[in-house]
């Protein structure tokens, strides 16, 4: 797969907008880079977890005496041996409107407990553990525990979970309703509706998908009874937060009497930012034993047991004028949940992709319902572009919709609403203001690099090699920078969303950055030591860059939301601005001069017009260090800490253009040409974010054409496994062209915006509308995810979907 990129000039100066190669990579690609799997205490015994198989039933009883007597077996836990063991939390309800949650000690919602000892609610719920000398052992004795089921009723469908008489979960959540949320002004969209010229309806399903992180997920828990301290080591993308979750809300315990570690993770698109029995499983056993505990999942157990993504049921409405003009929207959506509330899974399901459904486009009259349901599934989760790729979708098909019913180009109607340049900052009606953009500008410069033009002859050809041609459009914006955290708490967050970071300046000038932000990938510690060093004006090879350990990093609260670079960034460079103040005040003092007096460039310190006396960084260093002839008013030594709390969220946008060729004979699609152009405002390490882009669009064809998580009647998930659950290869990757435009976040320190996740937005919408396209002739106006070979040949074979 190769990038092809435009030659939009980088922005900035110095060091930031430079491609620099990514330290990470030389020892993550040599196989040196430690994960939880590769983490061996002295003494360590080894977990399983035995997970319910089956989705709904009451638990009769739990025989584990022929477990217990098998080889190295230390111990075999169950429900009634963590009784005083608070379920994990969730905390992130849906904002402003009455919710319904299993209860929690603390008056919080609940999601669930540690293991379960009453009722499973999905394949995979956890009901008991096994602790072993070896992991084979474990699972062997895993294997010994006989439990005694009541099969009850299932359900797997968030509209079907909310029908009278459907099977109910929790009793303490009545029809399985967790939420009924909305956004938007209803009044105003239904007059719109009704008044409408044109108005065009879709039934949508965005299908239940599964993450699939190189590295499964994996916890040792290490306690220490001379100090009673717990250590965790885990896959996780916020260690802080993860943390306080444990220690306050689950086990109970102090918080200074916790620390969590997260060694190098192999991948997330956010399922590690979530809160797990095992993480809590293995610091109990561990202390119940005396000795660290190791588990790590196996794929299988991951897809049964770590939360899935998307899953929305969706009706939608567009109305407009004859001759182009979006006037109103229409959104009802029924979310499914799964078993149990995930930790921020409500949230995911309703704000995210509810404020979102506008996209691009100047529509005020604008409404959107979320009904958000238990089901016997999975917990759902974030995955990569979580909400905003479900509201592209609607947006997108919606948009393709309209256009073909006034018998309008739909690059023309799209060009015709969006926002223009001169409204921004843009209030969507729905909840979000963006920050700043021009559409215009960036949709114009898809359409030219995509060949859009030439697509009628296009098509023409490939009919004579057998081939359909279709071209498909999409356009996003992607809420990002997930902060600030008072507008975070009326969303229904509860806890902070802020970042931080410390500075310290050694004696010698190396330099030393601590984030609390946790990496997963992206690259964190090149493009940290890049922003330090840029504004420090020092070599990056001075700058070491330490994270995701929660006793040498200050607080923060983790990566995720595409909100490193455009909030733990920000964080770095604040920092390094107050250690650069503080060593100008100093060098004033060691050159005995006025401080309004000092020049500084390229880490020297001289008075200006006379560069002759000049003293380099690490000469004021050393002199901080000793400290000898401060005036009272400057501390010695450097060490300085942000904590950076955005004022607004940031909005990123951008338009993809993607190029399909149906073969006639098979239905088979291949995406024969991809054209991406983002907008991330400024950017510090182009690289790496070409990188990300590159993962994400093909995170975004791997929904539209293969992936699918499956369940049947009974809820057995049919795709447990990677030789049932499709994932894209290389050689279903088109090349792709890709460029961007530039609009800084006039709200953040480095006119940042997120990057990470945001081009996993609009790719399942440019290929099914591509798709459609090149079956319009024969009628066809939707199909389903994902777009399989053979439901495509049924569709040009005239069958309903």
């Amino acid at each position: 797969m190769t990038a092809v990129t435009g030659e939009t000039p980088l922005q900035g100066s110095g060091l930031l907008g430079q491609p620099l190669d990514a330290r990470e990579d030389p020892g993550l690609l040599r196989g040196e880079a430690k994960y939880v799997g590769d983490i061996d205490l002295p003494g360590t015994a080894h977990m399983a977890i035995l997970g319910s198989p089956l989705a709904h039933a009451k638990i009769l009883s739990i025989e584990t005496k022929a477990a217990e007597q098998m080889p190295g077996v230390l111990k075999v836990a169950t429900a009634a041996d963590f009784t005083d063991v608070m379920p994990l939390p969730c905390i992130w309800i849906p904002g402003g409107v009455e919710s319904h949650f299993p209860p929690h000690p603390y008056g919080l919602p609940g999601a669930r407990p540690v293991l379960t000892g009453d009722t499973v609610r999905h394949v995979g719920d956890a009901i008991a553990v096994v602790v072993a000398e070896t992991p084979r052992q474990a699972a062997a004795a895993l294997a010994a525990i006989t439990v005694e089921y009541e099969p009850l009723p299932v359900v797997t469908r968030a509209d079907a979970a909310l029908a009278e008489g459907a099977p109910q979960l929790h009793e303490a959540v009545p029809g399985n309703l967790n939420a009924y949320w909305t956004c938007g002004d209803k009044e105003r969209a239904q007059a719109a509706l009704d008044a409408a010229e044109v108005k065009v309806e879709l039934d949508l399903v965005n299908q239940r998908t599964i993450n699939s992180p190189m590295e499964p997920r994996g916890a040792v828990g290490d306690y220490n009874p001379a100090t009673d301290e717990y250590t965790l080591y885990a896959s996780t993308q916020g260690p802080h937060n993860h943390r306080f979750l444990l220690a306050a809300l689950v086990l109970g315990i102090p918080f200074n009497k916790l620390r969590v570690i997260a060694p190098t993770v192999g991948g997330s698109f956010g399922t590690k930012g979530y809160l797990y029995p095992d993480m809590a499983l293995v610091l109990l056993l561990s202390k119940a034993l005396r000795r660290p505990v190791k588990w790590v999942d196996t794929r299988t157990g991951l897809m049964n047991s770590t939360v899935q993504g998307r899953d929305h049921r969706q009706h939608v409405v567009l109305a407009g004028t004859r001759d182009g003009r979006m006037t109103g929207l229409w959104a009802t959506s029924y979310a499914n949940l799964g078993g149990y509330p995930s930790t921020i899974g409500p949230g995911v399901a309703t704000a995210l992709m509810g404020r979102s459904i506008s996209g691009m486009y100047d529509i005020q009259a604008s409404f959107c319902e979320v009904y958000a349901a238990f089901t016997n599934t999975v917990p759902l989760g974030a995955q990569r572009g979580s909400g905003r790729a479900e509201a592209a979708f609607l947006m997108e098909r919606l948009v393709d919709r309209y256009a073909s019913e006034i018998g309008m180009d739909p690059a023309a109607v799209r060009r015709k609403n969006l926002v223009p340049k001169e409204k921004f900052p843009y209030d969507n009606g729905l909840g979000w203001t963006y920050d700043s953009g021009d559409y215009q500008l960036n949709f114009d410069k898809a359409i030219e690099l995509s060949g859009y033009a030439d697509m009628p002859a296009r098509k023409a050809e490939a009919r004579t090699r057998g081939k359909r041609l279709g071209v498909g459009i999409a356009t996003y914006v992607a809420i990002c920078g997930v902060g600030p955290s008072t507008r975070m708490s009326q969303e229904g967050m509860l806890g902070g969303t802020w970042e931080s970071a410390n500075i310290r300046v050694h004696p010698t000038g190396e330099v030393t950055v601590t984030v609390g932000s946790a990496s997963t990938g992206q690259s964190h510690h090149t493009v940290f030591a890049q922003v330090a060093a840029d504004e420090l004006e020092i070599d990056p090879a001075l700058v070491q860059v330490y994270q995701a350990d929660t006793l040498r990093a200050p607080y923060g609260q983790g990566t995720y939301g595409s909100r490193s670079y455009s909030m733990a960034a920000p964080a770095v460079a604040l920092t390094a601005r107050k250690v650069k103040a503080k060593l100008l005040k100093a060098g004033a003092v060691f050159l005995g001069i006025p401080e309004e007096k000092v020049a500084y460039a390229a880490g020297r310190f001289y008075e200006q017009g006379n560069e002759e006396n000049a003293k380099t960084f690490a000469d004021i260093a050393m002199a901080m260090w000793y400290g000898w002839g401060l005036p009272h008013e400057i501390e010695p030594a450097i060490d300085e800490t942000t904590h950076f709390d955005p004022p607004d969220f940031n909005y990123p946008f951008g338009t993809h253009i993607a190029v399909v060729e149906v073969d006639e004979l098979t239905g088979e699609t291949e995406v024969v040409k991809y054209t991406a152009v983002d907008d991330a405002g400024n950017i510090g390490n182009p690289k790496i974010v070409l990188g990300q882009i590159e993962g994400s669009i093909t995170h975004g064809l791997g929904q539209a054409l293969m992936e699918a998580a499956i369940y049947d009647e009974e809820g057995q998930l049919l795709t447990s496994d990677l030789t049932k659950y499709a994932l894209p290869r290389a050689a279903d990757v088109p090349f792709f062209t890709l460029d961007k435009t530039t609009t800084p976040c006039p709200h953040n320190p480095l006119g940042a915006k997120g990057a990470g996740e945001i081009a996993t937005v609009p790719p399942a919408a440019a290929v099914v509308n591509a798709v459609v396209d090149a079956l319009s002739d024969l009628g066809v106006q939707h199909i389903d995810m994902p777009l399989t070979p053979e439901k495509v040949w049924r569709r040009l074979r005239g069958e309903a979907q």
